[in-house]
């Protein structure tokens, strides 16, 4: 016993002196150690130099609500019966809080940039800088396509300006830090990786943008702020979180700076984003329509309808075109295609790929400018303003139909197109166009781009009609 007790004594003291003498030549020359310290003080670095251009942005908005109640009157001296007082209106103010983040100074101007959920039903915005400084902010323009607004401030002193990175370069696993102002807490960086990207899921998206996903840990407060590299340049603009309980939980989103530039610009020039616009009703090729056009294995977007005179019909595409590429960038959905055009000035020149017939084919196609195009009252005008399916062997027996009353049926007949305006149906089974009876969806858009006026016999209920749909 007294031999083991001392070969334990012995044993750690020897293990305490080894301890002891590693521990100095590890924490200064073990790679690991130097590693971690360098990103220590990458972490410091950007922080130090982020943190002065991500500013707080205290929202009033002034909310009217209805009061319903009995005067004092009333109640000690009322009747029974008596009927409260009629409704009457009060304004109450409603607090809310963001981040934005500094992009540029012109003059005395200074333009800040936010998410339009931030600040767009303001009605008086302060800004509050990193150095204690505040201003009263006006707002520039809001863009709800994208979440985003800007807002500004007057001054005559210096403001640090952000620098804007290049968010296609990122990577998922490189490093950031998300800096804002969570549930008020003001200048908190937090960090994390790049989780992912182009992230298509949205609250109300609609297309116009995709999202980098982040694991850093994002809050009510930080839509708005900067989502940063190691480099200190601003790559994203935060934006929403996933969250059941309100709380980070890991799944923050954020929108790609480059999707932001343009917009920057065009708050400041004109007030508001302008759109390039392609002029094409369209939609990400199904199974269905594939094995039906031959287009199986394919992505893209596939065209249904045209605009009529729209930059898409000038430039030569047409009806069953699949559109799989604009100049350099790949298009494997009808979101890509939207947020691809989208972040196209108007008046740009585009080269469009498409295939068509089976072969591939380019054009080029100069955009116009996105607007709302019933808003003048004018009617759309689509080409040729309907689609079409394949009938099934299930869809006939339900229907009770032969194989006389035609191939394919009218999928939807858009509103206030010259198809709708004749008298086209969904559910109208198409027996001939141009005295031509159609097998597949294929000679359906030979047909259409065959022609610039359809004579279509249609069988509904039993009962044939004939239309005849014009392009002019």
């Amino acid at each position: 016993m007294a031999t083991v007790k001392k070969h334990k004594v012995t044993f750690m003291i020897i293990s305490l002196i080894l301890i002891t003498a590693a521990a100095p030549v590890w924490s200064q020359s073990n790679s690991w150690y130097d590693t971690a310290h360098s990103l220590q003080q990458a972490f410091r670095q950007v922080s130090s130099d982020v943190l002065p251009v991500v500013v707080e942005i205290d929202v009033t908005q002034y909310v009217e609500r209805q009061n319903t109640q009995f005067s004092m009157e009333q109640f000690f001296f009322g009747t029974p019966n008596a009927q409260p007082n009629q409704p009457n209106t009060q304004k109450f103010e409603q607090q809310s809080l963001g981040s934005g983040v500094i992009v540029e100074q012109r003059g005395k101007t200074v333009y800040i940039l936010t998410n339009n959920h931030v600040v767009g039903n303001a009605d008086k915005i302060s800004i509050s800088l990193y150095d204690g400084r505040s201003y009263e902010g006006e707002l520039v323009g809001t863009d709800p396509n994208k979440d985003l607004a800007l807002v500004s401030f007057e001054t005559t002193e210096r403001i640090p300006l952000a620098r804007l990175g290049n968010s296609d370069d990122l990577q998922v696993g490189d490093w950031v830090l998300a800096i804002g102002n969570p549930m008020g807490f003001e200048s908190t960086v937090t960090q994390g990786i790049i989780s992912a990207k182009s992230r298509r899921e949205g609250p109300e998206n609609t297309g116009f943008t995709d999202y980098i996903q982040t694991d850093a840990a994002i809050n009510q407060g930080n839509s708005g702020g900067a989502l940063v590299n190691l480099d200190g340049e601003v790559v994203g603009i935060n934006t929403w979180i996933v969250s059941q309980s309100g709380g980070s939980i890991g799944l923050g989103f954020a929108i790609p700076i480059n999707n932001a530039k343009k917009a920057i610009d065009d708050f400041i020039t004109k007030g508001n984003v302008e759109y390039g616009w392609l002029g094409v009703h369209m939609s990400t090729l199904t199974d269905n329509v594939a094995q039906s056009m031959g287009l199986e294995g394919k992505k893209g977007a596939f065209v249904f309808n045209l605009y009529q005179d729209s930059p898409a019909m000038k430039g030569g595409l047409k009806a069953g075109d699949l559109i799989t590429s604009v100049d350099s960038k790949t298009i494997e959905t009808s979101t890509d295609l939207i947020s691809t055009i989208a972040n196209d000035s108007p008046g740009t020149s585009v080269s469009v790929t498409y295939i068509r017939d089976g072969k591939e084919q380019r054009t080029t196609v100069t955009l116009g400018l996105r607007k709302d195009l019933t808003a003048d009252g004018t009617k759309i005008t689509m080409w040729p303003g309907f689609t079409v399916a394949e009938l099934t062997s299930e869809m006939r027996d339900q229907m009770g139909l032969n194989r006389n009353a035609g191939n394919l049926i009218i999928g939807n007949v858009i509103e206030d197109s010259k198809a709708a305006a004749l008298g086209l149906q969904n559910g109208d089974v198409i027996k001939t166009i141009n005295r031509k009876t159609l097998k597949d969806m294929g000679d359906f858009y030979e047909a259409v781009n065959r022609s610039d006026e359809l004579n279509i016999t249609v069988n509904r209920r039993g009962y044939e009609f004939d239309y005849t749909l014009s392009l002019n």
